[in-house]
């Protein structure tokens, strides 16, 4: 195909949920949701220039010492709206190009300080040892590096830290549990059994449905008064100014996304999507 669009990049050795759009769908992915879940171990005593196990070790000193009560109160620094300094090696583009290709031509640029937003941070497993481990569960807005947490952690730890394994486990509105592996994948594929998740399905928005004629004029992309959807429409809903909504055709076909908004003294639905 040629047009085909991803939810959010996954570092090289990162597994987990990777949500991909086909063909005109790709139109969509601005509509998912944006939130993200992680299972990732931080590794203590380690240094790389990528912030993870992938890069030049910068320095390697033993923490034998080191125990999950101590590292266990600075847990909560990283909860909420946070600073955060991308790693050298990421996909964040700076002047046109990207921060991975700068630092593999050895130009030394450190990525502007972002605010990103973590809801959730939980200690899961501790392993001891010379370089001991911590396995934590994530929850985040998009944008968050996983790596620059294994790293600020590991920094207040006066340690060192880098991030050695990570998957992701929820992402746009998937679960892991609900994945396709790349294998099931090829097979559902070679025995023409593969069917992409619809829109309806994918889009975790509240639905408004159309009857005619109100489905032909929202396909001919025009406003829709909300009193109209209210006496029309299959299913009321109670309207939420500023907030999207998928639109389905009473037969259960999808017409596209839409978004509530206040216009004069009216409440209106304006088409952002049109399905064709």
């Amino acid at each position: 195909m040629k047009r085909v669009g991803h939810g959010g990049t996954l570092d090289p050795a990162a597994t987990g949920v990777l949500p991909i759009a086909l063909g005109k769908a790709t139109r969509l992915l601005q509509y998912l949701q944006h939130d993200k879940a992680y299972r990732g171990t931080v590794r203590f005593g380690i240094r790389t220039a990528t912030d993870d196990l992938e890069g030049e070790v910068l320095t390697s000193r033993p923490a034998p010492t080191l125990t999950l009560s101590r590292v266990q109160p600075y847990l909560p620094k990283f909860v909420g709206q946070i600073q955060q300094i991308p790693p050298s090696y990421s996909a964040i583009q700076i002047g046109g190009r990207r921060l991975y290709e700068l630092a593999r031509a050895g130009e030394t640029i450190e990525a502007p300080v972002r605010s990103v937003e973590v809801y959730s941070l939980e200690a899961l497993e501790w392993r001891s040892g010379d370089f001991p481990e911590l396995d934590l569960a994530i929850a985040c807005g998009a944008g968050t590096y996983i790596r620059a947490i294994a790293r600020d952690l590991g920094e207040l730890m006066e340690t060192g830290g880098t991030l050695a394994a990570l998957t992701r486990t929820h992402s746009n509105g998937f679960t892991l549990e609900n994945s396709l592996t790349l294998d099931a994948l090829e097979v559902q594929i070679q025995s023409n059994q593969f069917v992409p998740i619809s829109p309806q399905v994918a889009l975790h928005w509240e639905a408004i449905v159309l009857s005619e004629p109100l489905a032909k004029r929202w396909s001919q992309g025009r406003r829709i008064d909300f009193a109209e959807i209210q006496t029309n429409s299959l299913r009321s809903c109670g309207t939420d100014l500023s907030a999207f909504y998928q639109v389905q055709h009473e037969d259960g076909r999808f017409l596209g996304m839409g978004e509530a908004v206040r216009h004069a003294e009216e409440e209106m639905l304006i088409p952002k999507l049109v399905w064709d």
